[in-house]
């Protein structure tokens, strides 16, 4: 599996806390201010799904060659007295057979990271961007086992 991921991120209030990369995507190249950009779109994406559709939750989209898998979930920062959604994305090739298995399975693979970050960072300070780079070298590990 890891070698069709391209990369995996968490989106907060919109915005790329973490972003991990494991392979370039071939023929695109993506800049630096298109990657804020797609922080913007996911969530943009996820909220209008979760409020037009009854709650219900947004699992992947599809382009021509590659799928946006997310996960939403929630945690509570130290500066809100309510829990808010997170996102974990990945970025991976598009499986021409069987996609709603792949993401399937992809989501279970990524259920543990996401565990474990609500776990690590519940309660915290989420202004501060640098709290987060630990966790980046986590999800590069969990992914090299």
């Amino acid at each position: 599996m890891k070698d069709s991921i391209y990369e995996i991120g968490i989106i907060f209030r919109g915005f790329t806390i973490i972003s991990c990369t494991f392979n370039e995507i071939p023929i695109q190249n993506m800049a630096e201010e298109k990657k804020d950009l797609r922080s913007g779109f996911i969530s943009a994406i996820s909220s209008f799904i979760e409020s037009a559709f009854n709650n219900c939750s947004l699992e992947y989209l599809e382009s021509a060659n590659n799928l946006f898998i997310f996960k939403i979930a929630q945690i509570k920062s130290i500066d809100s007295p309510i829990k808010e959604p997170f996102i974990l994305y990945g970025l991976t090739d598009k499986i021409k057979k069987n996609t709603d298995k792949f993401v399937k399975k992809f989501l279970e693979k990524i259920t543990p990271i996401l565990e474990n970050f609500v776990l690590k960072y519940n309660n915290k300070d989420f202004t501060d961007i640098m709290l987060f780079q630990p966790f980046k070298e986590d999800i590069i590990e969990f992914f090299s086992s």
